[in-house]
């Protein structure tokens, strides 16, 4: 009798899984293609590559740009920035809602400041901070203000979100902190987490661009965007554009893989994680 191959031997769940995949990847991917068609023929009916160029041009013009050195040391600057604001606030907030969940009163006293940072436009936090900081690391600092009441709110609720009866359990048995926090909490804030994170993300690298396109530090996406804009040249602000939204996606996934991978030890995956 022959030897299966390996990969025979996989349980049935993660080959349902990797055939899921391909009905995901096509749905997607037709829906893409729609959209770039509707962006085509939009352009062929303007004829004003000055006001919309076409997805063909600007995939051609991000293409030239992807094999020079100054496109990638772009990238390299804002993602260094904007990625450390939002590992800074990340961690903040995640500091922030623990004290203020074991104490109340701190909940209550961060509450207000919180609501303005939320409230307030984030023109008018980049024009303020540009009289306090160098215009290189503005990016870093409107990234973390951004993610610090969302991600502050989302994780205290998480916290908040924990089984009584588990803790109750927990009480009985005599856990100690570390294994409440293991086996209970970490549980419980593990989907407010990635809620967290795919919003939190989003807003930062955003309002961490917005930042450079007003503050122009030399040699970041935000600048090229400016530059694009002020010379006129469409088809490379929207060859940017196109690098910004894909870099965004990508540090999406890649973000929530990573929360999905670190708490895969402590949760079961649910069905809508494998879903699209």
């Amino acid at each position: 009798m022959p030897i299966p191959p390996r990969w025979a031997v996989l349980s049935p769940a993660m080959t349902s899984i990797t055939w899921k995949a391909k009905p995901c990847l096509l749905r997607w991917g037709l829906i893409a293609l729609f959209w770039l068609l509707l962006w085509q023929i939009g352009a062929w009916r303007l004829n004003q590559p000055l006001l919309l160029p076409s997805p063909l041009q600007v995939g051609r013009r991000l293409g030239e740009l992807a094999v020079t050195l100054p496109f990638w040391q772009s990238i390299a600057f804002s993602l260094r920035r904007i990625a450390a604001g939002f590992l800074l606030g990340f961690f903040s907030a995640a500091l922030l809602a623990a004290a203020g969940f074991f104490l109340p009163p701190l909940a209550s006293l961060l509450a207000p400041p919180l609501a303005i940072i939320k409230s307030t436009p984030v023109a008018s936090f980049i024009v303020l901070a540009l009289l306090w900081l160098p215009s290189p690391w503005l990016s870093a600092f409107i990234a973390f203000l951004m993610v610090l009441p969302l991600c502050y709110e989302n994780l205290l609720a998480g916290l908040k979100s924990a089984d009584p009866l588990l803790l109750e359990m927990g009480k009985v048995y005599a856990f100690t902190p570390f294994q409440v926090f293991r086996y209970i909490y970490l549980p419980a804030l593990v989907p407010y987490a990635l809620a967290a994170v795919r919003t939190g993300l989003g807003f930062a690298w955003k309002a961490g661009i917005a930042g450079e396109v007003l503050a122009i530090p030399t040699g970041a996406m935000g600048t090229q965007l400016h530059t694009a804009k002020v010379t006129l040249e469409t088809t490379d602000l929207f060859a940017w554009t196109a690098a910004i939204i894909l870099l965004s996606l990508a540090l999406e996934k890649g973000a929530v893989a990573l929360v999905k991978c670190l708490s895969h030890r402590y949760t079961p995956p649910k069905k809508e994680d494998m879903s699209c």
